[in-house]
């Protein structure tokens, strides 16, 4: 019995060095996926982050004049475009007009701030992007 217990010792070892081995090609070849996904995330990533920098122009003016048509009163555009301070006096000119509807004067005002976001999202719209990226994103002109 001991020789066929010596057999199955020697067995079980060249077992364990083959699932070793195993285990190894097993690891290299993980490593080497995980180099070539690695690899395709950050070109991923650095084509993902060239096309947001590509996406300045015309993109922020069609957002910026749709949103200045639907939503002007709100001053959601002027926020699109960086203007926070004017955005904030759209946004609290027509809470202040809603607020005052309650007490008819509100009627009178109510309609003002709808009117300037309707003029400046046509205004948004007509101008090249070119033009607009000039007027608007770099030399900053906040009103019309």
């Amino acid at each position: 019995m001991s020789e066929e217990n010596k057999d199955l010792g020697d067995k079980a070892e060249e077992a364990f060095d083959k699932a070793k081995e195993a285990a190894k090609d097993a690891a290299e070849d993980a490593k080497e996926a995980a180099g070539d996904f690695k690899e395709e995330a950050k070109k991923t990533a650095n084509e993902f982050a060239e096309g947001i920098k590509g996406a300045g122009g015309d993109n922020k003016k069609m957002l910026a004049g749709i949103l200045a048509i639907l939503l002007g009163s709100l001053g959601v555009h002027k926020f699109i475009l960086g203007y926070n301070k004017e955005g904030f006096i759209l946004l609290g000119f027509s809470i202040i007009a809603y607020i005052l509807v309650c007490f008819v004067i509100g009627a009178f005002l109510a309609w003002i701030p709808g009117i300037i976001g309707l003029i400046e999202g046509i205004i948004y719209l007509t101008k090249s992007d070119e033009e607009f990226y000039n007027t608007y994103q770099v030399g900053k002109k906040p009103w019309f």
